[in-house]
């Protein structure tokens, strides 16, 4: 892997979650043996990512004491926000060291597991051809959870466009360079005006992955997803 760096968005509230989310961060929810942002550190690590950063606000206390405890083999660095910067704020705000270099961001909400692995690897090998920022989008109908509506179609040569009718969800990986945000001026954004943007300029390519998509969406779905007894 050429991709040394990666963020993983570990900010938010949770809301949906509650009221698991009044006492332990949603990034420490576990699913089967490992919790969210355990998978997430993991697969970056198994990937070749020796450098994370990881933005922290609501419980932040108690992910700081995760990831001491776990004295992962990479360096990890937490980004406390004094507020709630939204996703694309949240990034632009924690990655001011990776500079011009690309780097993978991870949602942790998605169930990532060593099926990825390889579909990592070939969203790197897509980005380095292409030299654009590329999300890796699922099939809505691969979805465990069947109210997601979809976010995104993309055209035969993978640029991504948004339609009346989308048929795929993004997963929650993706790679991207700072030079994205050379526009932003605000503080607090969100990846969709970015993405929105890439768009208009057809700069914004799309992978697919073939992973039954796995996504702690509601506290619903997550008592449903307990059930399934996840094995790693």
């Amino acid at each position: 892997m050429q991709i040394r760096k990666a963020m993983i968005l570990a900010a938010g509230y949770g809301k949906r979650m509650l009221p698991l989310t009044e006492t332990v961060p949603k990034p420490l929810i576990k699913i089967g043996p490992k919790n969210l942002l355990e998978r997430s550190v993991e697969l970056l690590i198994k990937i070749g990512v020796n450098e994370i950063v990881i933005n922290i606000y609501h419980l932040s206390n108690e992910i700081e004491k995760f990831i001491k405890k776990k004295k992962y083999e990479a360096t990890i660095t937490l980004i406390k926000e004094s507020k709630l910067l939204d996703t694309g704020g949240g990034i632009f705000n924690a990655t001011k060291q990776f500079k011009d270099e690309p780097f993978f961001v991870l949602n942790p909400d998605t169930i990532w597991n060593k099926s990825y692995y390889e579909e990592l690897k070939v969203l790197e090998n897509f980005y380095f051809i292409n030299k654009k920022s590329v999300l890796l989008l699922v099939d809505k109908t691969k979805s465990y959870d069947k109210s997601f509506k979809g976010d995104f179609n993309f055209s035969d040569h993978q640029i991504i466009k948004r339609e009346k009718k989308n048929n795929y969800i993004f997963t929650g990986a993706q790679i991207i360079n700072r030079s994205i945000f050379s526009e932003m001026q605000e503080e607090i954004f969100s990846m969709n005006l970015i993405w929105d943007q890439l768009i208009k300029k057809k700069e914004l390519l799309a992978q697919e992955s073939n992973q039954t998509f796995f996504h702690l969406n509601t506290f619903t779905v997550f008592k449903e997803l307990e059930k399934l007894k996840f094995i790693d």
